[in-house]
């Protein structure tokens, strides 16, 4: 038995790997640059293995949940929606912003501001994960990282795929909207890496 458990363990912590591509323009711009506006596109991402859309997610999960305890599917829902703002888009600028102040470069993502060039954080897909206990499989988490100039979104100067950044944690996780903040910190932490590695070498 303990062999089984042993077992089970470390097929649920197997890692899981982010594949980060540059897809055109380079990292020149950004080298005296102190602030980035940073602007949050959730609007038309996939979900799940057969990519269906958040609407569909959300129905079937809801579904899901009032079958086990009435009316649990609304409270989830409620969480669900205030996910985006509460949880991945602070988690994202959180970790990205540390990584770069721990590296002791003055740059740093926020939104609303009025700078010359504008991160836009485009969701693509993601996979929310599970927790049973002993078992888990982290979220993923895939984006498109777009670098515009701000008066002129059209003209992209550096353009970043980030595949299944891996969403998990120490302990338990049984929150789906949490695991997925952990996939938008590490893309967050990976693009901070990437740049310090490009833009501030």
């Amino acid at each position: 038995m303990k062999k089984l458990i042993f077992a089970l363990f470390i097929i649920s912590g197997t890692a899981f790997s982010q594949d980060m591509e540059v897809v055109k323009g380079n990292f020149d711009f950004l080298k005296d640059q102190k602030e980035i506006n940073t602007i949050f596109d959730y609007s038309s991402f996939t979900m799940m293995k057969e990519k269906k859309s958040e609407a569909q997610y959300i129905k079937e999960h809801k579904a899901d949940l009032d079958e086990k305890a009435k009316g649990n599917g609304n409270l989830w829902e409620k969480r669900w929606v205030v996910a985006k703002d509460q949880i991945w888009t602070p988690k994202f600028l959180e970790i990205g912003n540390v990584v770069l102040a721990k590296a002791g470069k003055d740059l740093n993502f926020q939104e609303g501001l009025n700078t010359p060039y504008t991160l836009i954080v485009q969701t693509v897909w993601i996979y929310p994960g599970w927790d049973a206990g002993i078992m888990k499989q982290p979220a993923k988490v895939t984006t498109n990282l777009k670098f515009v100039e701000t008066a002129n979104k059209s003209n992209v100067l550096l353009e970043i795929t980030s595949e299944e950044a891996p969403g998990d944690q120490w302990g338990s996780n049984f929150s789906n909207e949490t695991r997925i903040g952990e996939g938008f910190a590490k893309t967050a932490k990976s693009l901070s890496k990437l740049l310090l590695k490009k833009a501030f070498k």
